[in-house]
């Protein structure tokens, strides 16, 4: 019998409410293990999660029966409820409203990898706004700006 073979490599983009820089240096490796973990627990595969103090960056292989959806409302209600119960803050964290997803080949895995193991140095030249627009761009995806993060640059 024949089976199915696949791999589908999605990037997802989503901010910190209110685009506070929370995500602080000292335990963001931590929470970005942990969604890693997320993942795997899904039986998904994590390839690599980071992001600077305002945003977060996942790039994931998928399953095609693990619905895109699912897995980041999964990544992102658990990691807000540990990024809580560690009382990494001293308020409540959460995540913006809504996220990007973005699709790619295999053979774009090392240039998204790096890319998004640079984010600290990339923001030095780009803001997130800057940079949310040009992925919106570059996959031709239609938006409306009054529909995207809350912009506090």
């Amino acid at each position: 019998m024949a089976g199915t073979f696949s791999q589908i490599y999605i990037q997802y983009v989503f901010a910190v409410r209110g685009r506070e820089n929370l995500l602080q240096k000292p335990w963001r490796d931590e929470v970005f293990k942990y969604m890693s973990g997320i993942i795997k627990g899904k039986n998904q595969k994590p390839i690599i999660v980071n992001g600077v103090g305002d945003h977060v960056h996942v790039f994931a292989g998928l399953k095609p029966a693990m619905c895109i959806a699912d897995l980041i409302r999964d990544i992102k209600n658990n990691s807000s409820n540990f990024i809580n119960e560690q009382k990494f803050l001293k308020g409540k964290f959460s995540w913006q409203e809504g996220y990007g997803v973005f699709s790619y080949s295999h053979s774009h895995i090392d240039n998204v990898y790096q890319y998004i193991a640079n984010q600290e140095e990339h923001h030095r030249k780009k803001t997130f706004k800057e940079e949310y627009i040009d992925f919106l761009r570059k996959f031709e995806i239609e938006f409306n700006e009054k529909y995207l993060f809350d912009w506090f640059d």
